[in-house]
């Protein structure tokens, strides 16, 4: 594990990381491990890293599907990791082996965000990091956006705590209109597994884990507004944004039999087909456990759902 914890308190503890009531965390080596970008012959999707804010450290991993005919423009499919916003990357080898799946099957140039992790870099830090990333994403500076990108069909996505963050950015799109360059536009958003919560326990959730996200919450964000109250882990908090203002015209959101967050994932469509958004929305729902996706690939259930992503950028 990286860090030493000597004899502070452990408020959280999963198989990825150990998290310390005096705000540090020790991470498994299995929760380290990277693999390099290039070539994947599985899919024929090409990688390649790129910086992009050399004072944070915000960075991306590109991935550009099998040759296309020259004239072809893709959609742009914006990636966020998950990892209970402590431990993840790009890099890993269950994210980069599903981004490379991703590109292929939705036939999308994929940008894969790398964001500050807690609790060395407290929230709201990974939310910050993460419009960064859209907000280079809509200035096609980079090569493979301006020569394959189609900057008109942009899609945000993301994993448990990565789908978290894409609808905070979802949100800050729809609220800062006309702040991202004109010829960048969100069409979809699609949330897998989306991790939210709130001081009050739903009637159908786990006490254990709604307890547990509690304690977690407090030490990588200390500054929340209310703690499990602020807009940004409960969209449906009083004095949160209007659930009417989210980017897009569709959005997607996945849920999983066994996984403990799914009642917050349907009461999360349920509140924003009733807050009057004119976009369309569908709930698909998996058999299985939490993100099962990223590391049982290739399984039946995993296979549906990539099937389901695919088709929905490809709507447009």
């Amino acid at each position: 594990m990286s860090g030493s914890g000597g004899a502070a308190e452990v408020v959280y503890s999963c198989g990825y990381f150990r998290l310390y009531k005096d705000g540090h965390a020790e991470r498994t080596r299995a929760a380290c491990l990277t693999t390099p970008a290039g070539f994947d012959a599985e899919t024929g999707v090409t990688s390649r890293d790129v910086v992009i804010d050399d004072a944070t450290g915000v960075a991306a991993r590109l991935y550009l599907p099998a040759a296309q005919p020259a004239a072809a423009r893709l959609p742009v499919l914006v990636f966020y990791h998950g990892g209970y916003f402590v431990v993840g990357s790009p890099s890993h080898p269950l994210f980069h082996r599903y981004a490379n799946a991703l590109a292929a099957a939705a036939r999308a140039v994929v940008v894969s965000a790398r964001y500050r992790l807690a609790p060395e870099h407290p929230l709201p830090a990974a939310y910050d990091d993460a419009w960064a990333a859209l907000r280079w994403v809509a200035s096609g500076a980079d090569p493979w956006l301006a020569d394959h990108g189609d900057l008109r069909h942009v899609f945000l996505s993301g994993v448990s705590a990565g789908a978290n963050i894409a609808h905070n950015i979802a949100v800050a799109a729809g609220l800062r209109a006309g702040t991202t360059p004109a010829a960048a536009r969100v069409e979809g958003v699609i949330l897998l597994h989306p991790s939210f919560a709130s001081e009050q326990r739903a009637e159908e959730e786990d006490e254990g884990f709604w307890r547990s996200n509690k304690v977690r919450w407090g030490v990588i964000f200390p500054g929340a507004n209310g703690g499990l109250e602020d807009p940004r882990i409960n969209p449906m908090a009083a004095g949160a944004p209007s659930l009417a203002k989210l980017a897009g015209e569709r959005m997607l959101v996945s849920t999983a039999s066994e996984d403990p967050r799914a009642p917050r994932g349907r009461a999360y469509c349920d509140a924003v087909r009733a807050s009057g958004w004119r976009g369309q929305l569908t709930r698909f729902e998996s058999e299985g456990e939490h993100a099962f996706f990223v590391s049982e690939h290739g399984s039946r259930e995993a296979t549906k759902l990539m099937d389901r992503v695919a088709d929905f950028v490809g709507g447009h």
